[in-house]
């Protein structure tokens, strides 16, 4: 557990940063909150924290546009993603802290390298990708806290609209990451005080983060942004990369 108050008011401005990103491209607030938090609180209290932060600005965010929703989508991601966070949390009670490190490190650059690659259109993908999407995102939502990566690849790949990409993938998140709160609390990461303390402190911070990214929504090029969060990630997953190797 974190040593004191010091590294839980940390937190707050992660929070922020992780709700602006999030706001904004409808995912990707763990994969920048997640590994930052890593370098104050342990990652089992920083998912526990940062699940509930998800929830409150994924119900904010899902409840903004819902007119904008591929239900069909969500329809197709959600019954495997239940079979992923059964999985996920497997082997999250199972995982060396070491090896947890090592893997969250991995993901982010993976995805990073990704986001940053990726050049021009890309082709459509076809429907039946949504159960693989649907159970990589349940596994990594609650062995990382970043569900969103798995089913960001696959909706990007769906021809939506700026729109109906964010408003999908934010609906998405309110079952994966109310999924991944109830096997938390079922394994026991849910029941210390300082997790819900944390979470207090922060949500005022990601709520701000959460309405700052609205109001840029409208102005800013989703790609540009993509780009630019693909750089933090590069350099958050490599942080600890090196964390776990040295």
């Amino acid at each position: 557990m974190p040593e004191g108050y010091a590294a839980i008011a940390a937190l707050a401005p992660i929070a922020f940063l992780g709700a602006l990103v999030y706001g904004i491209t409808g995912f990707g607030a763990a994969l920048v909150a997640i590994p930052l938090a890593t370098h104050f609180v342990p990652l089992p209290f920083a998912l526990a924290v940062f699940v509930l932060l998800d929830l409150a600005n994924s119900l904010r965010l899902g409840l903004e546009a819902p007119h904008h929703v591929a239900r069909a989508e969500v329809v197709r991601l959600v019954p495997s993603l239940l079979v992923g966070t059964a999985l996920g949390v497997t082997l999250l009670v199972n995982l060396p802290r070491r090896g947890a490190m090592l893997a969250l490190g991995a993901f982010v650059v993976a995805f990073a390298l990704y986001t940053l690659l990726a050049r021009g259109p890309r082709g459509s993908m076809r429907q039946g990708w949504a159960y693989l999407a649907g159970l990589t995102g349940g596994v990594t939502s609650t062995l990382f806290g970043a569900g969103g990566p798995p089913y960001a690849i696959y909706l990007s790949q769906r021809g939506l609209s700026k729109e109906t990409f964010r408003a999908t993938l934010a609906l998405t998140s309110v079952a994966s990451v109310s999924l991944r709160l109830l096997a938390f609390a079922l394994t026991g990461l849910m029941s210390h005080g300082k997790v819900w303390a944390a979470a207090a402190i922060a949500l005022p911070a990601a709520w701000i983060g959460i309405s700052s990214a609205s109001r840029l929504f409208k102005r800013i090029r989703r790609e540009t942004l993509m780009r630019a969060v693909g750089v933090m990630l590069l350099v958050s997953g490599g942080s600890l990369l090196a964390r776990a190797l040295a």
